[in-house]
């Protein structure tokens, strides 16, 4: 596709070069020289002069954090994140790609997820709880196995969450279909451009889940989430199968009395939006109201929250350096001027993010997960 395409496809051509983005990008305000809107009339010129390999040759485009928050407040409504995605995909075909953190090894492995790799991504959910092969429910576990062994030195234990999900669907009499099949969701490989490979996960999770029957999938992951809801369809149509996040899940549950939540230990926490779940995907009341809903649990808002909430700091693995750590610090700050003892988010790369800005820091701010946080709640009963 070529460059004049992709600026019609998103309306950046609206663009009114008003800034909003700019003032709005958490990354241009730690990061000289880089600009949402820059980098867009950049684009604009090489179509109009015919220098569309030069553009697609430019690192800005790995800067973007892709968190969607100039998405929220531009005027015009320039589809910005879906420009940013399709420059990147036509970039890694000319071979200019993101510069990935941990020495590309998470990329590695999710590109080794493709084909007839043989798994044990269940042995953990075995220990938790009760799991089928086959049934209505899929646990999509995701990445979180890896994760775990990753970074375990950082003291994360990312199936932590997970076998909380199982042990609460447990509680509500569900026992979901957790599979060794099951492949990466695709979402950072969608983001850093390789589309392709994208699209071989992506098929290959969809015929998974038909084979094991289940019609309601069930995600913790707002990557996962986000992936399945929105970009499965676009490349694949309307799924089989309905995409259902946790919290919205459980919340029910706790709404209609299946799911009683006992008092914790008296703590003042604030909540971290992730930018998947909150912008990408408009959930920002269902965590909320689930840590308000645990007696002894206080919540403190941030200053910027919900649609105005700022990202970790890093996508889809890419580009983690000196800018990245000063958008976290900024954040831990900001949770630490709360009050608050603890700050709790709702996805596994946003703990793991902040608690690796956290190791190298003297704050004492703990990070938390919403799940791990509720399973102390819920399971009591």
């Amino acid at each position: 596709m070529s460059i004049q395409d992709l600026i019609e496809r998103t309306k950046v051509s609206f663009c009114q070069d008003c800034g909003v983005c700019t003032g709005s990008c958490p990354v241009s305000r730690v990061l000289p020289g880089f600009s949402p809107q820059q980098m867009v009339g950049k684009f604009v010129l090489s179509a109009d002069l015919g220098l569309e390999d030069e553009a697609l040759s430019d690192r800005d485009m790995w800067s973007c954090l892709t968190c969607a928050l100039c998405l929220q407040r531009c005027p015009s409504k320039v589809e910005y994140l879906e420009f940013v995605r399709a420059v990147r995909e036509e970039a890694f075909r000319t071979g200019n790609k993101a510069t990935f953190a941990h020495d590309g090894v998470i990329e590695t492995i999710v590109n080794m997820q493709r084909g007839g790799l043989h798994q044990n991504k269940t042995a953990w959910a075995r220990e938790a709880g009760q799991i089928a092969e086959s049934g209505e429910y899929y646990l999509f576990v995701g990445c979180l196995p890896y994760f775990d062994v990753l970074f375990r030195d950082m003291g994360i234990s990312s199936l932590g969450s997970a076998s909380h999900m199982l042990k609460m669907l447990n509680k509500l009499g569900i026992e979901p279909v957790v599979s060794d099949e099951e492949r990466c969701c695709g979402h950072d490989l969608l983001w850093s451009g390789n589309v392709d490979v994208f699209k071989e996960l992506a098929a290959f999770n969809i015929e998974m889940i038909k084979r094991c029957g289940s019609k309601k999938v069930i995600f913790g992951c707002p990557e996962g989430y986000v992936a399945f809801k929105a970009y499965y369809p676009l490349y694949f149509g309307e799924l089989d199968f309905e995409v259902v996040h946790f919290y919205d899940l459980v919340g029910e549950q706790i709404k209609d009395g299946a799911l009683k939540l006992s008092r914790v230990e008296e703590q003042t926490v604030t909540y971290h939006d992730p930018c998947r779940l909150g912008r990408m995907a408009g959930i920002y009341e269902a965590p909320r109201e689930l840590i308000a809903g645990m007696p002894g649990m206080t919540l403190v808002e941030m200053e910027r929250n919900r649609e105005n909430a700022v990202c970790c700091g890093v996508s889809c693995w890419a580009n983690c350096s000196s800018y990245s750590k000063q958008i976290q610090m900024d954040r831990l700050k900001e949770a630490e001027a709360t009050g608050a003892d603890a700050l709790i988010t709702a996805c596994p790369k946003c703990k793991i993010h902040f608690t690796c800005a956290l190791s190298s820091s003297d704050m004492k701010m703990e990070v938390k997960d919403l799940t791990e946080v509720m399973a102390a709640s819920a399971l009591e009963h």
